[in-house]
């Protein structure tokens, strides 16, 4: 990306915020938007949770917004897919994956058996399940708008019977102590963020996903299996297949689906246009770079890969004659 842009197409200038996102500081959503090397060093705007972050964005407050949308354990934050898919038309820029450990904390001086009450973000407490029941079951769970508030609660309160469960940066800047570290249910947990805007898409890579819902026309036998079938005629893979309540009647339901590929490649975009056309109504919710540990290697590849089949086209392309010319020679 070029020193000077930024995802959406927003210039840098002017000493407001170029990018919120769900705070206050010490969440793990800023802990992911520090590790991107080109979100990081927009100045940024903590908002206090996902529907205030998307609606400054879609105000034009910010050109960018910056939240949480899978967990690895507990799947869809659904606060941010249910604003995306029914509230808000906002586009997927770039997504983030963060590995997450939480941590129980409390004020100074607290013992792990004089906890009565823990805070946190209701994703996160159900992260930390499996410790919860066996350490601490009668403690009452309070949910909180992020975890980091939930930190900054129990650091204001005087009260020595709450904890939270947080970031380990929350601990510091709320003045808490660690009492147990990594608490959550599974080693490998992640994260998954994703940059909106409310225009643009960027430019293909190589290795991308494109995000969008189908919504269907009418509830009959099959028509889950037509609109994945369109998928598999095109042998596009599916990263992800997710059912949401329409919130309109009762058993009627939109699919969220993630794919491999960009909506610049002819063969998605022949999918979606059939799926639009004949199935269901489509909302496109981006088409972006995917994140991984080896995103950039596979990236370069792809680019790689792309110059040779350039090069190899153009050669057959030159031997193209002009209408008229002899078939020899």
């Amino acid at each position: 990306m070029p020193a000077d842009a930024t995802p959406g197409g927003a210039a840098p200038g002017g000493d407001g915020p170029l990018i919120a996102y769900l705070g206050p500081p010490g969440t793990f959503t800023e802990e992911a938007l520090a590790s991107d090397p080109d979100l990081g060093p927009l100045p940024a705007l903590p908002l206090a949770t996902i529907g205030e972050v998307l609606e400054a964005v879609v105000e034009g407050r910010v050109p960018l917004g910056f939240v949480p949308i899978e967990n690895a354990i507990e799947g869809s934050v659904h606060q941010t897919v249910d604003r995306l898919v029914f509230d808000v038309d906002l586009l997927v820029q770039r997504e983030v994956v963060l590995d997450v450990h939480l941590h129980l904390m409390a004020r100074p001086g607290t013992r792990l058996e004089d906890l009565e009450e823990i805070v946190s973000f209701p994703v996160a407490i159900a992260q930390c399940q499996g410790f919860l029941a066996s350490r601490l079951p009668r403690a009452r769970v309070v949910p909180a708008s992020s975890t980091a508030e939930a930190a900054r609660r129990v650091g204001a309160s005087r009260r020595g019977s709450v904890g939270a469960i947080a970031p380990k940066v929350a601990a510091r800047l709320y003045g808490l102590e660690i009492l147990a570290s990594a608490i959550e249910d599974h080693p490998d947990n992640q994260t998954r963020f994703v940059c909106v805007a409310r225009q643009g898409v960027p430019a293909p890579t190589g290795h991308d996903k494109t995000s969008l819902v189908c919504f269907q026309r009418t509830d009959r036998p099959g028509s889950l299996h037509a609109i994945l079938s369109e998928f598999a005629a095109r042998d596009l893979n599916l990263t992800k297949l997710e059912s949401r309540p329409t919130k309109r009647q009762l058993g009627r339901y939109c699919f969220l689906i993630d794919l491999e590929g960009h909506i610049a490649d002819e063969v998605v975009a022949d999918c979606l246009r059939v799926l639009h056309a004949e199935l269901a109504e489509v909302k496109f919710l981006g088409s972006y770079p995917q994140a991984g540990a080896d995103a950039g290697q596979r990236r370069a590849r792809a680019r790689t890969a792309w110059r040779r089949a350039e090069r190899w086209m153009a050669e057959i392309r030159a031997q193209v004659r002009a209408p008229g010319s002899p078939l020899w020679g």
